[in-house]
């Protein structure tokens, strides 16, 4: 008799447990098995679930891999160079440091894989800058940081990608090229808005850099700009696979840090271990939640029933694609990225398949739909990150925010409709059909 309503006791377990405090992936794996005992199956199944969901897939080696990357980048301060080259480059532009914000965010992306690390890492250090003598204010200057560090998982690499591909098997090399173009139209928008918004305001232009200090600049950040070209190198000539990539950048970060620079003690390197294995856990631990879920979802045969309801109703691509991102925009101001994409997005692959939308396209558009979730409100990590670590309030940033939303709302769809843009780059590497 129970066992009838095993499922509706596992979903207000899970939401009473998430309300209650206790960590998604915990409340995650709690409400599964909960489940598992309830409909009188091997309990067992569990742990079968994360055993084969962790150790089944190579793609999930290159998590922590990149995790450790970005750590050695921000404490080796090999940010630190790349952020004079982005000065000698755009600073004596208009709106010069706003120009540097978005462009660090940019290079500092095809090393890190996620937002949070640049706003928290090289973000911290521009906004700063920006902040000094009131040069900007400092909810423009937050604002800015946030709406450019949602570049970070879109440009390669990306750790939110490597997510999307361990729950839909897409090729997690095309993921990566997808998303260059779209995260360079990210840039190209907020660079020229940038432009615009420092004319009207009157915001200051930064001393120009001798020229002769130039080849400099460009030297002591050369070694740290080879480490995107690197990665796409080697993973597009085939020297590598993806998740080899995560291990090569790793092992280049540390090297940068150890050699080239000099900029890691022991005491650094402890840190960013103890770092990496703090955030690792974590993720670890959701990830597991996930597979034990997911793998209820999958008995219940819940995607085959959204797919059903969707077939019911005879929708078409490009309705489900505009519900598809009102809903993810609507999830993102309230759930965390992981849960999104680890519980909510299965249960739409089998509709996108059946409807001819292809995976890769997918993945990029619903990437970049949730990074946008991290700056709105009222979850919106990447502000809370910005006001711990420069103590802007949320209310400032809010007030300066909405301009950079709306313009990645319009790369969200065009992206969505226009599918080449995602597609194009991974077609002419040969990464895809």
């Amino acid at each position: 008799m129970l066992a009838e309503y095993a499922l509706p006791i596992m979903l207000v377990v899970l939401v009473a447990t998430t309300i209650a405090g206790l960590p998604m992936g915990i409340a995650m794996i709690a409400s599964s098995v909960l489940y598992l005992f309830i409909s009188g199956r091997d309990v067992g199944l569990g742990a079968e679930m994360v055993l084969n969901g962790i150790f089944g897939n190579f793609a999930a080696v290159a998590v922590p891999l990149f995790i450790f990357a970005a750590n050695i980048m921000d404490a080796g301060k090999i940010s630190d160079r790349l952020l004079q080259f982005c000065l000698a480059l755009v600073g004596r532009s208009p709106g010069g440091m706003a120009q540097v914000n978005i462009l660090t965010s940019l290079i500092f992306s095809g090393m890190s894989g996620s937002a949070i690390s640049d706003a928290a890492g090289v973000g911290k250090v521009v906004n700063d800058m920006m902040m000094r003598e009131n040069r900007y204010p400092p909810g423009y200057a937050g604002a800015l940081t946030a709406a450019t560090a949602v570049v970070g998982p879109i440009f390669p690499p990306s750790i939110p990608m490597v997510y999307y591909a361990l729950v839909s098997s897409a090729s997690i090399g095309a993921l990566f090229l997808g998303g260059v173009v779209p995260a360079l139209l990210i840039v190209g928008f907020q660079m020229v808005a940038a432009y615009f918004t420092a004319k009207r305001r009157g915001f200051p232009v930064e001393d120009a850099i001798p020229f002769r200090q130039f080849p400099m600049i460009v030297l002591r950040a050369f070694p740290a700009l080879l480490m995107p070209v690197i990665l796409l190198g080697g993973i597009y000539t085939g020297i590598f696979t993806p998740t080899e990539a995560a291990a090569v950048s790793a092992f280049y970060a540390l090297m940068l840090a150890l050699f080239a620079y000099r900029t890691l003690g022991p005491r650094s390197f402890v840190a960013v271990v103890y770092a990496t294995v703090k955030t690792t856990a974590v993720v670890s631990i959701v990830l597991c939640g996930a597979f034990v879920f997911n793998y209820v979802i999958a008995v219940e045969r819940i995607p085959q029933m959204v797919y059903e309801f969707f077939a019911y109703y005879q929708m078409e691509a490009w309705l489900f694609l505009l519900l598809l991102n009102i809903l993810f925009l609507i999830l993102g101001c309230f759930l965390d990225v992981s849960t999104i994409q680890l519980v909510i997005v299965p249960l739409f692959i089998p509709t996108a398949l059946a409807l001819g939308i292809d995976l890769v396209h997918l993945g990029v558009v619903l990437v970049l739909n949730m990074m946008i979730g991290l700056i709105t409100p009222p979850m919106g990590m990447l502000l809370f990150v910005i006001k711990a670590v420069n103590g802007i309030p949320i209310s400032a940033m809010i007030k300066e925010l909405w301009p950079h939303l709306l313009l990645l709302i319009v790369v969200l769809f065009m992206i969505t409709y226009i599918p080449d843009i995602v597609l194009w780059l991974p077609r002419q590497a040969g990464a895809m059909q």
